[in-house]
């Protein structure tokens, strides 16, 4: 047999497994469950490669916004997509993230990204409080004016 019969014997064999699994249906779950591999991958390879001393520190900013994202939707992927009406201030907390390694591990140590990180991280944490004021946070709120109420109607009387 030629050398050349072989490669070809190979490229077929490899063409049929591909096939094979593809109509088995293994590629529709990799690609229905597992798909923010393709987020997470390249968030951790950017970390990797910089830290190997391959990139500069920017590349950081895109690492940490992948790597958060990919985590966020694998949670959002194994207990619902409904938990991201309250998980979404993540996404605006990995781009302050990114811009915080990026000013940290930088050799000039820029401080527009601190300050551009600073802001954002503010906003994320604003959004959360925000949501949670406006769920059952509301309740808690009524109580306590509920009870401060109360308690000055209560203590103005006895000291009258």
């Amino acid at each position: 047999m030629s050398k050349n019969q072989y490669t070809v014997g190979l490229l077929f064999l490899a063409a049929g497994v591909v096939i094979l699994l593809g109509k088995l249906g293994l590629f529709a779950f990799i690609g229905t469950n597992f798909w923010p591999l393709f987020l997470l991958i390249p968030g951790i390879l950017l970390h990797v490669l910089f830290f190997g001393r391959l990139l500069p520190p920017f590349v950081l900013i895109p690492g940490a916004i992948l790597t958060i994202n990919a985590f966020l939707f694998f949670f959002c992927m194994a207990f619902g997509w409904s938990k991201m009406e309250n998980l979404w201030p993540f996404v605006i907390l990995s781009i302050a993230a990114g811009l915080y390694e990026y000013h940290l591990f930088d050799a000039y140590r820029p401080k527009f990204p601190l300050t551009l990180a600073i802001i954002l991280a503010l906003a994320a944490v604003s959004f959360f409080v925000i949501m949670l004021v406006w769920g059952w946070g509301l309740y808690i709120i009524a109580a306590f004016l509920i009870a401060a109420g109360a308690w000055l109607v209560v203590g103005r009387r006895a000291r009258w």
